[in-house]
């Protein structure tokens, strides 16, 4: 079961950078902080849903994936990303957040733990 939701994440993680491949240049300053927030949640919601580092990876290497798929320029000279700064801070803001989801990731603990000293009510 965990590995069918780490290939969907994966799969979540592709139509994620797709998606924000192309809305990132579409609505100027908008549409890159949709973008961004959107891979940014895809991320943390993996995290969430599977308690583990890998639940960032999977989707991370899906966005990865996609996004540096679309790099590339067709032989008709067709592209996705035109050189400017929303590109560039896209690409590397959604690696960024990849990375810093992964350190963030609630390992090891349920998910909605409170610590025992911020429980109300007498102490034992």
């Amino acid at each position: 079961m965990r590995i069918a939701a780490y290939i969907g994440l994966g799969v979540l993680g592709a139509v994620g950078g797709i998606a924000g491949s192309l809305i990132q240049a579409g609505w100027s300053p908008l549409g890159l902080l949709l973008s961004l927030a959107g891979a940014a949640a895809l991320f943390l919601g993996g995290a969430l849903l599977t308690r583990s580092r890998a639940g960032v990876g999977a989707p991370a290497a899906g966005w990865v994936l996609a996004v540096l798929a679309l790099t590339g320029s067709r032989p008709q000279g067709d592209f996705i990303f035109a050189t400017g700064a929303t590109s560039y801070i896209f690409l590397l803001g959604g690696m960024v957040l990849a990375g810093v989801c992964w350190a963030l990731a609630p390992v090891g603990r349920p998910m909605f733990w409170v610590p025992p000293e911020r429980l109300p009510g007498p102490r034992r």
